[in-house]
């Protein structure tokens, strides 16, 4: 059953504009307080809100807030802090709900709302269909309202930042620091613009901050994890040994080596899968992936005798196989990283530590440790489409779509699918002959958009 508010991460879209406005985000906080709430007698139920630094969160923060208090139901408000710290602070702090008010990547226009349990993972799909069933239900303002006395009470939190910061340096090895590392750090005026910069100092290295000044409206913009161009300016600008950019909610780690190469996330997930291999730490010699992950990677694990386990795109599938299959380490070709020792969703900075640490020990540049495959050659390209339209159904496209698949002729692998958190249909192909793959997708990309 298709979800109405609800996509792959949450409830997404622009600002101040349905489903994102103050209103939903009151009925969203009412909604989830009715299907979570528990009964402990005189003790209220507890929510962690965070946020990354949209100006728009300033809004929904107080509408979310509103709707948990209504509901009897204490919040505890953290401010701007990375998704993964949220996670790690509604299970810390016992809490019954997380909330996280970000949209990730996306441009400051947007926002979203992300809810996690109080294990710290997202909601299951069921249980965002119930939540769904709710926001529109007439009963939802005027059923059983708690009386005035047992209203919730909303608290800071001031010491959020501190608590991630300390968890975060607890994921690096014991004993060793980053000294002697200089490292470049794009917070893409995000949410981890205050923590990232503090943690890597803590642990000894010289720090290079970039875009941590955010202002609501430069979330992501030409900075961070999606943008990297300055980043890898500023590397070799300053001779640094590498650089770490993060997304808008620092869920996503991308890195730069000391030559200014990119590096993205199946390089970093194949690097963290081979090491723990070696160290007996992968369960099943198995590694989580999704269907963007290059087919170079799977072939590279294959000959190290590791299996690549395929999801759909969505860090929350990622997630979702790791806990069937009770797998150690999970990943997405865009940078979110998730180990199961450490965290319940991707966290960039923890990933970074875990990433730093094999580079400190092994002596060597960035550019010997990171690059650990030859991609296959790949192409993605987006087609904006209106909102109601399914091009995807048509004929034409799926003719067209089954030639490229011929074409490839086993040798390479086609994704044709429509984003969940944005209208766009995105088109990858990939195999050995370059030339073959661009034409591929340029061909597909013309037929979706006249489509």
């Amino acid at each position: 059953m298709t979800r109405k508010y609800f996509g792959t991460d949450g409830i997404r879209g622009r600002a101040n504009t349905h489903p994102m406005t103050a209103d939903i985000a009151l009925k969203v906080a009412m909604a989830t307080s009715r299907l979570m709430k528990r009964d402990d007698g005189d003790a209220h139920n507890r929510v962690v809100i965070g946020k990354d630094t949209r100006l728009s969160c300033y809004m929904l923060e107080q509408a979310l807030t509103s709707g948990f208090l209504a509901m009897g139901m204490d919040v505890v408000l953290t401010g701007p802090i990375p998704t993964p710290a949220v996670a790690m602070l509604t299970r810390s702090l016992r809490a019954d709900i997380g909330v996280m008010i970000s949209a990730s990547h996306n441009k400051f226009e947007d926002n979203g709302i992300k809810l996690f349990g109080h294990d710290g993972y997202k909601l299951p799909e069921e249980m965002e269909r119930e939540i769904e069933s709710w926001i529109d239900n007439p009963d939802l303002v005027s059923k059983d309202l708690p009386e005035p006395a047992d209203v919730g009470r909303a608290n800071r939190m001031d010491d959020a930042i501190g608590r991630y910061v300390e968890f975060v340096k607890s994921s690096f090895p014991r004993g060793q620091t980053l000294s002697g590392l200089k490292i470049v750090v794009d917070c893409a005026n995000g949410a981890a613009y205050k923590v990232a910069p503090l943690a890597l100092w803590e642990l000894e290295a010289e720090v290079v901050a970039m875009s941590v000044a955010p202002n609501g409206k430069n979330i992501n913009k030409d900075c961070g994890a999606t943008a990297t161009e300055a980043l890898q300016q500023k590397v070799i600008e300053e001779k640094a040994d590498l650089g770490i950019a993060l997304d808008g909610d620092a869920d996503r780690l991308i890195m730069v080596d000391e030559t200014g190469t990119r590096i993205d996330g199946d390089q970093l997930l194949c690097l963290l899968a081979t090491r723990m291999a070696s160290k007996g730490f992968l369960k099943d010699n198995a590694v989580v992936a999704t269907v963007m992950s290059n087919l170079g990677m799977e072939r590279y694990l294959k000959s190290k005798d590791i299996d690549l386990i395929r999801t759909p795109v969505g860090d929350r599938y990622v997630v979702e196989k790791m806990r069937e299959g009770g797998y150690d380490l999970g990943g997405e070709q865009s940078g979110h990283i998730v180990i199961s020792h450490f965290g319940t969703t991707g966290d960039g900075l923890v990933a970074a530590m875990q990433i730093l640490s094999i580079i400190k020990e092994s002596g060597k540049k960035a550019s010997e440790v990171l690059s650990v495959f030859k991609p296959v050659p790949q192409v993605l390209k987006n087609v904006k489409f209106e909102k109601g339209a399914k091009p995807l159904e048509q004929k034409i496209v799926q003719d067209a779509m089954s030639e490229a698949e011929q074409k490839l002729n086993g040798s390479g692998r086609l994704l044709v699918r429509p984003s969940g958190t944005e209208p766009l249909i995105r088109i990858m192909a990939e195999g050995d002959d370059a030339g073959m793959v661009e034409g591929i997708v340029d061909h597909l990309c013309a037929v979706i958009g006249k489509a």
